[in-house]
């Protein structure tokens, strides 16, 4: 029996459960649309604003690299290194909601079967800001959008009211959710920053306000490292840095993290997850612990800029998975590892005969040898 990889979500039907992630392969529709034909399940956009937005000078998103035989990481290209993760520091898109709007609806006229999320940002310090984030609700809906993804994660926002400010502050997450919902006739999702103390928190303040689903994580606030011979950071302007974002297969288990959190909470709810995904394997511990979509960025930015090779090989991964495993669809399956999650006190200890004062009984990697009795 072939594997059926439709999946419906929010409401929404979708051909696979895997979009690409509002971030720099979503910038144009070009892009967009070459996803479509590559197989993309979803797009969520680039994130609109209704002001233009002037990114910084030079690159915007670089990448991370391993050496092979060494503990070396740089953002140096070189050979016989491994992809470490992804560093960027790239605002919304530079692009006006006028901009986007005629492209939206281009979009969903020659894909009309494919799901487009448009992801929106505005403040939220007064009722003319909550306003604006009606506005970019309805005009994105009104030319064919299938859904609304928040951006209360944008981990490089200067205002102390827009991206990862509204998601590290619950009250701002409920308030906000509430005034699109109040205007949305689509779906909407909130996509909340990994920086905070409590991620729940945020996602139950979300739900509150009506989100129907969360997406989690966007990248985590880091800095570029510094270069040995030039005492430079790596990336910079003019020898200055701000806070970026670390993505890519660096933060999959701390994404994965996150995601446990808000799935055990919430085990009724939707959640789209997103870090580090580049393989099926990746992408399927998402699937275990409760998503019924992922999104990838990473990857996709290093394959064709959106991934044609990246969707095929996820689309392969879960066909071969569920055939093999005889599952008919993802629901069979979501959500199985969930439960596997559970306090450090109730992770089983040894019996009081076996414990070695934190020795171990045979050599480890990463601890020293086991100490040799002494005998009389």
């Amino acid at each position: 029996m072939a594997a059926d990889l439709t999946t419906t979500f929010t409401g929404i039907r979708f051909d696979n459960p895997f979009l690409l992630a509002s971030a720099p392969p979503t910038e144009s529709e070009s892009n967009i649309m070459r996803a479509f034909e590559a197989g993309w399940g979803g797009v969520v956009t680039k994130t609109v604003g209704l002001h233009p937005v002037v990114n910084v000078k030079g690159p915007k998103t670089k990448f991370l690299r391993a050496d092979a035989e060494s503990y070396k990481l740089s953002m140096k290209r070189r050979p016989n290194t491994a992809l470490h993760s992804s560093w960027n520091w790239e605002l919304i898109s530079d692009k006006t909601i006028d901009w986007w709007l005629p492209r939206i609806e281009n979009i969903k006229k020659a894909y009309p079967n494919k799901v487009l999320i448009a992801s929106i940002m505005a403040g939220s310090g007064n009722d003319k800001e909550l306003h604006n984030w009606q506005e970019l609700a309805k005009a994105v809906q009104e030319r064919g959008a299938d859904g609304i993804e928040l951006n209360f994660s944008c981990p490089h926002m200067d205002r102390v009211d827009m991206g990862s400010n509204v998601g590290k502050d619950k009250v701002l997450c409920s308030v906000v959710t509430m005034a699109v919902k109040e205007v949305a006739k689509i779906p909407v999702w909130v996509k909340l920053t990994p920086a905070t103390a409590n991620i729940v928190e945020e996602a139950e303040a979300s739900f509150r306000g009506g989100a129907d689903a969360i997406s989690s994580s966007n990248t985590f606030p880091s800095l570029p490292l510094i270069d040995l011979e030039t005492l430079e950071f790596e990336m910079n302007v003019e020898g200055y840095v701000s806070s970026g974002g670390l993505g890519g297969p660096a933060i999959l288990p701390l994404s994965l993290a996150k995601m446990s959190q808000l799935t055990r909470a919430f085990p009724d709810k939707a959640f789209s997850g997103i870090g580090g995904v580049a393989t099926f394997e990746h992408a399927l511990n998402y699937f275990l612990l409760g998503c019924g979509t992922v999104q990838v960025c990473t990857a996709a930015m290093l394959d064709s800029a959106i991934g044609p090779n990246v969707i095929k090989a996820l689309n392969g991964g879960m066909a071969e998975f569920m055939e093999r495993r005889g599952y008919a669809n993802l629901e069979e399956f979501r959500g199985m590892r969930r439960d596997r999650i559970v306090p450090h006190s109730q992770i089983k200890r040894p019996d009081q005969l076996e414990y070695h004062g934190g020795y171990q009984d045979e050599a480890v990697e990463g601890y020293a040898k086991p100490e040799v009795p002494v005998t009389a």
